[in-house]
């Protein structure tokens, strides 16, 4: 099989609402012992472009799987997931490789930095795996560190800053190659209340500002909270959706959260 047509930084193209991911009729299971898990059953969903969504459920719902899949980590047992017309079911485990390096950025609760790296070195890793050429890097790392607000902090290496902040470098990191689809599993999981607020913040004018595709996985309403809709999952399945009315309304998510799930 031939390697994707990936183009790095093109996220620009199509029009502001066109759909960047469609996840389709997708099943999921896993075997641990003499039983079987079925983690997805059948879900589909789509997301357009400058959307932030919210995946909500319980530990065991099956977000972290959906994720996974959408991120081109796993592969669905059933189904299909297209993003940027990329059936990535399909791609190999190289292409999926090059097509998540490329076009999503993907955030996870663990920072995942180098420690004897400076927060730009490791904003820069990518491009540097890529091979692309140093005034192309020194640009683009500049440019992702200015979205987080970090200048100030670029020369520092992880050890001498706080966890808000290294998830901020992270966060630039996901954003150097200007991926479609911003993909971030329990971003603040290791953060105080403080420091969460701040990147759910970040990830919410990131969607909008930058017109990318972040899709949260989260357990907390106060984080789905920020997002444009949320999608509750149950015992691998979508249940509802619900709207926030407003950035921030916890108690109205968690509210029509409950409703959802008991």
């Amino acid at each position: 099989m031939s390697e994707p047509s990936v183009h790095q930084g093109t996220s620009e193209a199509g029009s502001a609402d066109s759909i960047i991911l469609r996840v389709e009729g997708v099943h999921k299971s896993f075997r641990t012992g003499g039983s079987t898990v079925h983690a997805l059953r059948g879900v589909s969903l789509e997301a357009r472009r400058g959307e932030f969504i919210a995946i909500m459920g319980a530990s065991g719902s099956g977000k972290s799987t959906l994720i996974h899949l959408i991120g081109g980590l796993d592969l669905p047992d059933q189904g299909r997931i297209v993003v940027e017309d990329h059936d990535i079911s399909r791609l190999s485990d190289r292409q999926r490789t090059l097509f998540r390096r490329r076009r999503l950025g993907i955030i996870f609760q663990a920072y995942n930095l180098l420690p004897t790296l400076t927060a730009a070195e490791n904003v820069a890793l990518p491009l540097l795996v890529d091979g692309a050429a140093g005034t192309e890097i020194e640009t683009r790392t500049i440019e992702a560190i200015r979205q987080v607000h970090l200048e100030a902090r670029a020369t520092h290496r992880p050890q001498a800053m706080s966890g808000g902040e290294q998830q901020r470098v992270a966060i630039a990191r996901a954003l150097l190659n200007n991926p479609a689809l911003v993909l971030a599993d329990e971003p603040t999981g290791n953060l105080d209340s403080k420091y969460a607020h701040e990147i759910w913040a970040l990830l919410q004018r990131i969607a909008a500002e930058g017109h990318r595709t972040v899709i949260m996985v989260t357990h907390e309403a106060a984080a789905a909270s920020f997002a444009n809709r949320v999608i509750v999952l149950k015992d691998g399945e979508i249940i509802g959706q619900i709207r926030p009315e407003e950035a921030g309304n916890a108690t109205l998510v968690a509210g029509r959260y409950q409703e959802l799930t008991s």
